[in-house]
């Protein structure tokens, strides 16, 4: 739940050194960007950002990308005393950095942990040579294995991803690359993606033409269950659709995002969401990089005008954030989003009905919750549940 006055920073650097073929993120292939010019445009937006938000408490920080990993350590360093200059902070602040295992951002990690950062981000995907080269990753599965354990020497609170549902990958081959990460996990947490094809990607056009194909809709929905039932026995359930924690190791930046608190989005394409003088605004950075940091040099920021979002632009987004969570999202919550509406006025009681039959949802404890049947059709259900002011109007259940 947000916690008034609270705010996440997100800072998105957006180059890499390759695209991976699968990656439809605001990132640039790029090998040496202007570190310097860079680094003064971050730091004038964080000044711009501030002259808004003042009396504002971050809770947390997160680089990502991109590839975080390829800035300077000292550009890191010099954001977060940025960061301390311009805003309280809690106690326990959170800093993550998404990292990729190659040797040379490897070495690194000790650095960013002198800069401040208190957790990494892992970019595995695989722990088999064959599937990362089909993933289009430059490390090796032996370079993710000792980036891991750099990060478990530096690190008291790490994660890594891996990607699953690949091209012949089998079942059981899942289970046991399973195993094996979380015996690796031992930052406490893991998150996990299905394979899936995005427009305007080279894995689009391979797909298309019949170069590779993925496990359809029902093999897909046994490799999630694999998962689940693999990392509970391993004392690292799911909190969130694709993420896996042991208990007090989530991620706090994210669950900013889920809960649907504030958060300042900084970076080329950055998005955010943030309570300004009594309404929810969003905030969107110019999305081309060389634009964007021409602008900040010029204006001092490279945000877009604040777009007011009405009541129920908001009960639908903390809605659709908020059932990722395998907690649920309190009506109280959606309520209050919705403009102290009752929730019944934005969704389909009776729709609500069917799916709770179907074992899709639940609502106790003041809370819609998803089982997990509900969570493989999550973008399904939230537009089913949803009230379509062309659907006609039906005759609502008690709940």
């Amino acid at each position: 739940m947000n916690i008034k006055g609270r705010a996440g920073l997100y800072i998105h650097w957006p180059f890499c050194l390759s695209k991976c073929p699968y990656c439809d993120f605001n990132v640039h292939v790029q090998a040496r960007p202007d570190h310097v010019r860079w680094e003064a445009a971050y730091l004038k937006s964080l000044e711009s950002y501030a002259q808004m938000l003042e009396g504002r408490v971050i809770s947390s920080v997160f680089f990502g990308g991109g590839t975080p990993s390829l800035m300077n350590p000292e550009t890191v360093q010099k954001i977060l005393s940025k960061v301390r200059a311009l805003w309280p902070l809690v106690n326990d602040l959170e800093i993550t950095m998404e990292a990729n295992p190659t040797s040379v951002e490897a070495e690194k990690l000790k650095a960013f942990k002198e800069a401040g950062v208190t957790r990494v981000s892992l970019g595995v995907q695989a722990l088999n040579d064959t599937d990362l080269k089909f993933l289009g990753r430059k490390h090796s599965a032996a370079d993710a294995i000792g980036a891991i354990e750099i990060a478990a020497d530096n690190f008291e609170h790490f994660s890594f991803d891996l990607i699953y549902a690949r091209p012949g990958q089998t079942l059981e081959g899942w289970r046991e690359e399973l195993k094996r990460a979380a015996a690796l996990a031992t930052g406490g947490h893991l998150s996990l993606y299905q394979l899936t094809i995005e427009r305007n990607t080279p894995f689009y056009y391979d797909a298309a033409q019949g170069l590779f194909n993925l496990p359809d809709d029902g093999q897909g929905a046994a490799f999630y269950h694999a998962t689940q039932e693999v990392l509970d026995t391993a004392n690292l359930p799911a909190y969130e659709v694709s993420n896996h924690a042991a208990p007090g190791r989530e991620s706090r930046h994210n669950l900013t995002y889920w809960h649907y608190g504030d958060y300042i989005g900084i970076g080329p394409g950055a998005h955010g969401r943030l309570s300004v003088e009594g309404q929810k605004v969003a905030t969107r950075e110019h999305y081309a990089p060389q634009k964007w940091l021409e602008m900040v040099e010029r204006e001092g920021r490279g945000v877009h005008p604040f777009q007011p979002l009405s009541h129920e632009e908001r009960f639908c987004e903390a809605l659709m954030m908020g059932l990722r969570l395998y907690e649920g999202v309190a009506l109280e919550h959606l309520q209050a989003e919705g403009g102290g509406r009752d929730w019944r006025e934005y969704i389909d009681a009776g729709r609500i009905e069917t799916a709770r039959g179907e074992g899709w949802l639940d609502i106790r404890d003041g809370r819609i919750v998803l089982s997990r049947e509900g969570m493989l059709r999550l973008n399904a259900l939230i537009p089913y549940i949803l009230k379509d002011p062309s659907r006609p109007a039906q005759k609502e259940r008690a709940v």
